[in-house]
């Protein structure tokens, strides 16, 4: 399975849930993905905490490859590391959501032969924001498991067609905003 896999490399990170949903052959993931590992700390290899992540990712592995991905990342610049470390592993047909802080608008961008989404968001949370995107309630998820809930989510990105400006990635570097993700918590 392509998740252990990934797991023993020590790219899952803070996992909430990888399990196999109620379809064969496929498996759900919801925590963060690492996209740059941290340096090696020691002698026994140990790493550092990662550099880069996709924060609050929901992953969809399907017959051995990722068919569904949505997560955030702070800077648009650090997108190519999704493609470059995952690329190989993803499905030619690939969905992906992506929350970027350091974007004015939602825009499609075409990247290593995929179509990802991309969407501003400097506070809340991913799978709400998706969720509400599309439409969708609470309701939509009743009685299900947790990882048939990300192929119910999964399901319906894919029925989605929203009509954004499609933009290659130099283009978009261009129009980055100053905008970082804003955390709230106890005082």
């Amino acid at each position: 399975m392509l998740l252990d896999r990934l797991q023993e490399r020590g790219l899952l990170f803070n996992a909430n849930l990888k399990e196999a949903t109620s379809e064969a052959g496929t498996f759900a993931y919801r925590g963060e993905l690492v996209l740059k590992e941290g340096e090696v700390a020691d002698a026994q290899g140990r790493r550092k905490p990662p550099l880069v992540l996709l924060k609050e990712a929901a992953i969809l592995e399907k017959d051995g490859k990722i068919s569904f991905v949505c997560g955030f990342i702070d800077a648009l610049a650090d997108l190519p590391l999704l493609t470059e470390v995952y690329g190989a592993d993803c499905a030619e047909d690939l969905a992906a959501a992506i929350f970027i802080a350091n974007i004015g608008k939602p825009m499609r961008l075409p990247l290593g032969g995929f179509d990802f989404l991309l969407m501003p968001l400097t506070q809340g949370f991913i799978w709400n924001e998706l969720v509400e995107a599309l439409g969708m309630e609470k309701s939509d998820f009743k009685g299900q498991s947790a990882g048939d809930k990300v192929i119910t989510l999964a399901d319906e990105f894919r029925k989605s067609r929203p009509k954004y400006d499609t933009v290659e990635l130099a283009d978009a570097l261009t129009q980055t905003t100053q905008g970082k993700r804003e955390m709230h918590g106890a005082v």
